[in-house]
């Protein structure tokens, strides 16, 4: 139902919204940092996580080798390298001399891991866009457009859209906008050597690899609160998860009883028989977001080669919605992968299934974690989880989030 989330907006002077009102992403990003409050808490849990020496993401600590080979992308499945090499380049010469020395970082420096997707900036890393000239944000746009599909690059535009929306509706547009971004270039940009962005604010975060052809694109936050833009010039736009939902939905639908209880890991979305900090405060229920980049995750769930066929149609369906923002070649690329391993494939479930249900689900394998989860409210007034509040994850374990096991290969071949 359009415009659902309005009945649970904020008073306008509720000193939720209220006490942030005015201030800008620097001085809220120091807010956000006082002891004590929500967003403090989160400040502190991952700071340490960020320090961590990159490993990867992996089901029992033990990382996996040999998943991602360093060869050149097979013919058809080429990244659109050139066009991205032209973007990127008409992006830098469009800053100066500090704009690109605050934008450039080495191809494995530790700044890929201080992406977030919260609303508030911990790590200031690369270029504020919201700070940008309209010129440089419409550049920045170009190599989101350059890099990956047209459907891929109108859903991480319609995070940021929305994410203005929302910044309209709450009266908050210096802490919610459609620009507060972070934009990082990693690498020099070349059509064989390995070279990335980064963009990442409140319900976006991409990051973006290329090496001798071939893209990896993750980690990948997407979220919305709420997902829909129902007034203004750009209302209309609504239900932008509307595929990974219902696809979650149809294959707990095509799974026995049986079955369903056996993905059924948690029956209610803060269910009683969870751990402690199994819902975490700004994650929920996600495992593998921001600054998890070498989390443990056991699989749960069900085996998928246990579901049946049409139902293991579905998983890949889903795995599908999450890659869709990868151009054409590089999707049946990471496509290829994906079903090569869905032998090791697991699916699990928190809450209800049946349509209009909230829920969490995840998608697991050795090559790609996939989840989806409803939140409670941040900017509207809520604390059960709602239909209109998504978040998604897309990560690749074992060690190749933002191609670091193909940088790692590339650059040994050259030492």
């Amino acid at each position: 139902m359009s415009g659902e989330f309005r009945q649970y907006l904020f008073p306008h002077d509720h000193p939720r919204l209220a006490g942030v009102r005015g201030l800008d992403a620097y001085a809220y990003r120091e807010h956000a940092r006082t002891p004590g409050t929500f967003t403090g808490g989160l400040v502190e849990g991952w700071t340490p996580l960020y320090l961590e020496e990159f490993r990867g993401v992996t089901s029992d600590g033990t990382l996996r080798k040999g998943l991602y080979p360093l060869t050149p992308a097979e013919p058809g499945e080429e990244a659109p390298v050139a066009e991205m090499v032209a973007a990127a380049t008409d992006l830098l010469a469009a800053l100066d001399d500090e704009g690109r020395k605050r934008i450039c970082h080495d191809v494995d420096a530790p700044e890929w891991q201080t992406w977030a997707n919260p609303e508030f900036m911990q790590f200031d890393t690369g270029l504020r866009l919201e700070f940008q000239p309209p010129a440089v944000q419409e550049l920045a746009l170009g190599l989101v457009r350059a890099s990956l599909s047209p459907e891929g690059s109108e859903l991480v535009h319609a995070m940021m859209v929305i994410n203005g929306f929302l910044g309209e509706v709450v009266d908050l547009p210096t802490v919610l906008n459609e620009f507060s971004y972070n934009l990082a270039l990693y690498g020099t940009p070349d059509l064989r050597a390995p070279w990335g962005w980064q963009l990442f604010g409140h319900h976006a975060a991409v990051n973006c690899l290329v090496v001798e052809g071939r893209m990896q694109l993750s980690p990948v936050f997407l979220g919305a609160e709420p997902d829909e833009v129902d007034d203004g010039p750009r209302a209309g736009l609504r239900d932008v998860f509307a595929d990974r939902i219902d696809l979650g939905t149809r294959l707990m639908a095509a799974l026995t009883p049986e079955q369903r209880q056996a993905a059924t890991v948690y029956a209610e979305m803060v269910d009683p028989a969870m751990p402690p900090g199994r819902v975490h405060p700004g994650d929920e229920r996600h495992l593998a977001g921001a600054f998890q980049d070498n989390r443990v995750i056991p699989p749960e769930g069900i085996r998928v080669p246990d579901l049946p066929e049409d139902a293991q149609r579905l998983v890949l369906q889903i795995a599908e919605t999450f890659v869709r923002l990868l151009p054409p070649g590089p999707r049946a690329a990471r496509l290829r992968e994906v079903a090569q391993h869905l032998d090791e494939t697991w699916f699990s479930w928190i809450g209800g299934w049946q349509p209009g249900d909230v829920f969490y689900y995840r998608v697991q394998s050795p090559v790609l974690i996939a989840e989806l989860d409803h939140h409670c409210g941040v900017f509207l007034d809520y604390d059960t989880p709602q239909p209109f509040h998504v978040h998604t994850v897309l990560r690749t374990p074992n060690g190749n989030d933002y191609g670091r096991a193909w940088v790692r290969q590339w650059q040994a071949g050259r030492t």
